[in-house]
């Protein structure tokens, strides 16, 4: 006795399994990000800053945008300003996807015979927030030139 939808049932449900295993995130390798600097409560301006990941290093004027490549591994953000003051923040990779059941069950497949065919760096299925602030610590005081009057100079 033949059932009409099984064959529809099989092929459906096989498709559903791997599926995962050869769809694609679809997310582009890179990642445009917006990069806001903040000291005592107010933005500064004008404030050089370098991200950095795996995949390389880029340099950005805080408040700005810059693209960077994708990375599992963490964006560290350095910032600073002469006089102003300086900063140090790292932000986390996090997944795109909800569940990322494709890379979950490729990963499961592919790593069944040797965990060396997956690149752990790669920036596939991953994403940075896209607005970073980054909190600043203000320059140390310096003393004033004055302070350190030397025999000999004029001072008018």
């Amino acid at each position: 006795m033949s059932y009409p939808y099984f064959h529809t049932a099989c092929a459906c449900a096989l498709a559903a399994v791997l599926g995962g295993c050869v769809t694609s995130t679809g997310a582009p390798p890179t990642q445009q990000l917006e990069v806001h600097t903040i000291l005592d409560h107010r933005e500064v301006v004008g404030v050089g800053c370098v991200l950095s990941n795996a995949a390389g290093r880029w340099f950005v004027v805080a408040p700005g945008r810059v693209t960077v490549e994708r990375s599992r591994s963490p964006l560290t953000i350095d910032c600073a300003r002469a006089g102003t003051g300086a900063a140090r923040e790292v932000a986390q990779a996090h997944s795109t996807s909800f569940f990322d059941t494709d890379r979950l069950i490729g990963n499961i497949i592919v790593t069944a015979g040797g965990s060396g065919y997956v690149n752990p760096n790669d920036g596939g299925g991953v994403a940075y927030q896209g607005i970073l602030t980054v909190l600043m610590r203000p320059a140390p005081v310096q003393a004033a030139a004055s302070d350190s009057i030397t025999a000999g100079n004029v001072v008018f």
